[in-house]
């Protein structure tokens, strides 16, 4: 079975599958892990960022004093740990490169990151704020993110031309065995974490928060990426809750929460000549509460030129409640183009509650419905449309399938 689109869509591609109680195993791994990791950090060699006059005021820039504390901890010959204790840190931009030389290292940070109340996304920072690059190992624990984009999304708003895109809050480029726990983003001026080019990262009880109205503030993107797990999040925001881009293989979401925001998406895909296609992606346990779209595979409207494809997708378990676009595929993706290379493109109304929007000359095949309830406006019935899409319909469908 196989599913192309303009820039095609999917082996295998998608099933969306009933509610189930949580493992209970589950469960007991997951505080297992954390009582690992806890014992793991304690035993560390620890670098205060305070020991290199680091200045909890909201003031002072706290970078070089990070960059002191990471160089050293990095250059451990046991695990370390970098401690940012509880206060304000006002950060103008950091960059922690590997690899290190002691295995293991800790972020561990108890107060607040701050920063700069101005336009971060500037070429010196490249569009980042805080960026960890080539760690394998890396903990980065608690705290609290402040990306203070106000004043960009303020630019924005008003149509001025010269703003800059922004800086994402977080990166983590090209490491391995990552865990990304408890910590808290708000007010990213861009994506607030974007995991690129890595391997084996957990993100677990994450807290993502921004106004609805913020521009491009997706919560988690990932892209590039293989064996990401993404568990117990939390996202407010004014994009995509989690994004997928290509690249990306082996992703599990699991009870996350998402709203307002844009929902779940994959893609979109095939903007580019050449890209890598996204497949076995599992999101399972989502709740969606006011949300544009819940659970969407985009892809760019063009004529096929990309080598980009979606495969093995299983949307399972999810609740929803005053989400306009519940279920959705859309091979005729084309923002601010005013249609221009982008033929055939769809709408969508609030009413129709799954949308399969697939491209005539590379049709969804394969997609598989299950056990589905979705009404609309207090209850009344929802519709479901399909173009150039095939597949298989089980269980109590509300919506009537339209496979």
């Amino acid at each position: 079975m196989s599913v192309a689109s303009s820039d095609p869509i999917s082996d295998n591609l998608v099933v969306f599958s009933r509610m189930a109680r949580c493992s209970v195993s589950r469960v007991v791994l997951l505080l297992l892990c954390c009582m690992h990791l806890s014992a793991a950090a304690a035993g560390a060699a620890v670098y205060n960022v305070e020991s290199y006059d680091a200045r909890p005021d909201g003031r002072t820039d706290a970078s070089r004093a990070l960059a002191s504390a990471w160089s050293a901890a990095c250059q451990s010959p046991e695990p370390a740990t970098v401690y940012v204790p509880d206060g304000e840190f006002f950060v103008s931009h950091s960059a922690f490169a590997g690899p290190c030389s002691g295995g293991r290292m800790t972020v561990q940070i108890d107060g607040t990151l701050v920063a700069p109340s101005g336009y971060t996304g500037s070429a010196s920072s490249g569009g980042e704020w805080i960026v960890f690059d080539h760690v394998d190992g890396l903990t980065v624990s608690g705290g609290t993110l402040d990306g203070r984009g106000e004043s960009l999304w303020a630019c924005k708003a008003a149509g001025h031309g010269g703003c800059p895109d922004g800086a994402t809050s977080m990166k983590v480029l090209n490491s391995r065995d990552v865990v990304i726990s408890g910590v808290k983003s708000v007010n990213s001026e861009l994506y607030h974490v974007v995991i690129d080019g890595c391997e084996g990262v957990a993100v677990q009880d994450a807290r993502i928060v921004a106004p609805e109205s913020s521009p491009n503030t997706d919560g988690i993107h990932v892209q590039s990426s293989s064996a990401v797990t993404i568990t117990g999040a939390s996202i407010q925001t004014g994009d995509d809750c989690i994004s997928v881009g290509p690249g990306t293989s082996n992703l599990r979401v699991e009870h996350v929460s998402c709203g307002p925001g844009h929902g779940i998406s994959i893609g979109s895909l095939g903007k580019e000549s050449e890209e890598g296609g996204v497949e076995n992606v599992t999101v399972s346990g989502a709740a969606f509460v006011g949300t544009e779209n819940g659970l969407r595979i985009k892809t760019w409207g063009r004529a096929a030129r990309s080598g980009a494809y979606v495969r093995g997708v299983v949307f399972e378990h999810a609740l929803m409640r005053d989400v306009s676009n519940p279920i959705i595929i859309d091979q005729s993706y084309c923002p601010n183009d005013g249609g221009q290379g982008c033929p055939h493109q769809g709408s969508s109304a609030s009413q129709v509650a799954v949308k399969f929007d697939c491209s005539a000359s590379k049709p969804c095949s394969g997609l598989g419905l299950q056990d589905i309830k979705l009404t609309f406006d207090g209850g009344k019935p929802a519709e479901a449309t399909c173009q150039h899409a095939d597949g298989t319909a089980s269980g109590v469908l509300m919506p009537p399938s339209c496979l």
